[in-house]
């Protein structure tokens, strides 16, 4: 084998070790995208889950001090409960942006379909 020979196969391999180095850095990126996500969708899980349990908690509160005004007074349904929670977590109920993210904003037609339920 001349010494071309070698010269040629080792600037080969330094290619490919290269090119597996660039392909390494590319995987621990995304590695390190998915771990924030992963922490993200987590934290958010964990948030929901205590306002559901703090929602729970609530209507079970609710219910127990309103058992005699439940023939009086007609309680909101369950569709009415579940855009509220909607409202809650950030997504328009307004029939302009239904489903849409609000940007942390107030939306006086989601606002004003609360004020005619009431």
């Amino acid at each position: 084998m001349s010494n071309r020979e070698i010269f040629d196969q080792v600037s080969d391999m330094e290619k490919q070790i290269g090119e597996l180095y660039e392909q390494l850095g590319d995987l621990k990126q995304r590695l390190s995208e998915l771990l924030e996500e992963n922490h993200r969708l987590a934290m958010e899980n964990h948030n929901l889950r205590n306002h559901l349990d703090t929602i729970e908690g609530n209507e079970e509160t609710a219910n127990k001090e309103n058992t005699s005004d439940d023939k009086k007074r007609k309680l909101p349904s369950e569709g009415y409960d579940n855009l509220a929670r909607l409202y809650e977590e950030g997504f328009h109920i307004c029939n302009l942006e239904f489903g849409s993210p609000r940007r942390n904003e107030d939306c006086m037609f989601c606002l004003e379909f609360f004020d005619k339920t009431k």
